[in-house]
């Protein structure tokens, strides 16, 4: 028999977990019963709202260890020096489906990676795909809502991603790659990981770059097949969170390589392409990826709830010598992803451990109060600046380099209005294998529709990106139309 004893949460002894207090045998149940109560209220609220996207997903802890010193470009301390190990924090999930979605439904893939450095966490919050579907904000919303469940019947709806898709030509790179062979990684080790929007660095000197990360894995890119993955989500459909966790258990620890393209500050707000807009990429070509360290995931959390599910990464945890860079649809994320962690865990959400700079960081706030205040919620120490109570003050390591901008403000479109050439190059390097794999996905989906009109959009747009992705769309939905008409 175990020597622990049942408490409640006040630590009064728990006398009978089995049995609630009734008025004789039958009962009714007691009021007064405050055991019963507590763990009914508790029980209630165990589950806190799901994330609005990137529900379904998994977790794991690690270290970074940098092996080129950044410093000629950056002077955030996790950076410089090399051989610096930084403990980190990854997660990693699926973007449209809810918390019990299978894991190898087609999707793209979030790919979340925290630091805890000696200046505060920094975080990364991309996806296992360079580019998104929109370079704007505004548009964000109705993006998700297209990707979810229709309003009438509570399913998810094809119609509506192509409606959507098919009036925003913008998306057309990220669907090619979406309806790929990459739409269905093997496991979370098995996929590559970017940074997706452009950021800024700032070295010591005060100079700036633009910077763009790629996450290269060392276990190798595995997808699988249209056909495993469709078998897997009855199989096992936590198959991704199954396989990372027991290859950690393993000691078969996944890892990356962290890359970076530079670029110098100048030619990027001159460069072919605006290098802010997230639908496009950066030539490696033109700016070769730069090895800058290595992560490795080699431990699994303690209880997933508190280790994973309260994780409340954001882009807007930047530290000093990294800033945001004028991307739009960035500018939009600094502000979203905080609130919509204080909608979900509370004002307090960054006093949970997971999300807490590490042990020795300085963190002093005038924040007081809010649901779940566990710290000291500053004692009684000064509430207001500025003040001569001796409250903490600026610290001028923080300062940003900025950027001169100017203009008349207006509702302007994002970028340029180029959406096909990216998507065009991207096919050509396809093999046929690929090219059949994506054009034999897109019509499976895109050919079941109900609007003719919008395959014909979605079609014509594939046509000017080469004449040939569209030509096999087109002829794999005539073929499926026909088969259906027999």
């Amino acid at each position: 028999m175990s020597d622990r004893k049942l408490t409640t949460r006040s630590g009064q002894p728990f006398a009978n977990n089995e049995h609630s207090l009734t008025a004789g045998e039958r009962g009714p149940v007691l009021l007064q019963d405050y055991q019963l109560i507590e763990k009914l209220a508790h029980f209630d609220r165990e589950r806190i709202p799901e994330r609005v996207v990137h529900a379904k997903g998994s977790g794991a802890m690690g270290h970074f260890t940098l092996t080129k010193d950044m410093s000629a470009y950056t002077k955030a301390d996790f950076l410089n020096g090399e051989g610096k190990v930084t403990d980190t924090f990854a997660r990693f999930s699926s973007v449209a489906g809810e918390k019990g979605y299978p894991d190898t439904a087609r999707d793209v893939h979030g790919f979340a990676l925290r630091f805890y450095t000696n200046d505060g966490n920094y975080d990364i919050v991309g996806n296992n795909t360079p580019v998104f579907f929109i370079n704007d904000p505004l548009k964000f919303p109705d993006f998700i809502h297209s990707q979810k469940r229709e309003p009438q019947t509570g399913l998810r709806s094809d119609d509506m991603q192509w409606d959507f898709w098919a009036n925003s030509p913008e998306s057309l790179h990220q669907v090619t790659i979406l309806f790929s062979d990459r739409g269905f990684p093997y496991g979370y080790p098995y996929m590559e990981g970017y940074g997706s929007h452009t950021y800024k660095w700032v070295n010591a000197k005060g100079e700036q770059f633009w910077v763009k990360y790629h996450f290269k894995t060392n276990h190798g890119v595995k997808n699988l097949s249209p056909e495993d993955a469709t078998a897997m989500m009855a199989k096992d459909p936590d198959w991704h969170r199954h396989q990372m966790f027991d290859a950690i258990e393993e000691g078969d620890f996944p890892s990356w390589t962290m890359y970076v393209q530079i670029i110098p500050y100048e030619e990027g707000l001159n460069y072919k392409y605006d290098i802010f807009d997230v639908t496009k990429v950066v030539s490696q070509k033109d700016y070769p990826l730069i090895e800058v360290g290595q992560f490795v995931l080699d431990h699994n959390p303690g209880n997933f709830f508190r280790d994973v599910e309260q994780a409340a990464m954001s882009p807007a945890n930047l530290v000093p010598g990294i800033e945001a860079s004028p991307d739009k649809l960035l500018q939009g994320r600094l502000f979203s992803y905080n609130d919509t962690q204080r909608y979900r865990l509370g004002a307090n959400y960054q006093d949970i451990p997971v999300n807490r700079p590490k042990k020795g960081v300085n963190v002093d706030t005038y924040e007081r109060d809010g649901y779940m205040t566990t710290n000291d919620n500053g004692g009684d120490s000064v509430v207001y600046e500025p003040n001569t109570q001796g409250g903490p003050v600026e610290d001028h390591r923080g300062d940003i380099a900025g950027d001169e901008v100017s203009g008349k403000t207006g509702a302007y479109p994002a970028y340029d209005q180029d959406y096909t050439s990216q998507p065009g190059a991207l096919y050509r390097i396809m093999s046929e294998e690929q090219k059949e794999i994506l054009t034999q996905g897109i019509a499976d989906s895109l050919g079941h529709v109900k609007s003719e009109e919008n395959q014909k959009k979605e079609i014509a747009l594939m046509k000017q990106a080469d004449p040939d992705y569209g030509k096999r769309v087109e002829d794999k939905i005539a073929a499926i139309k026909a088969a259906e008409k027999k």
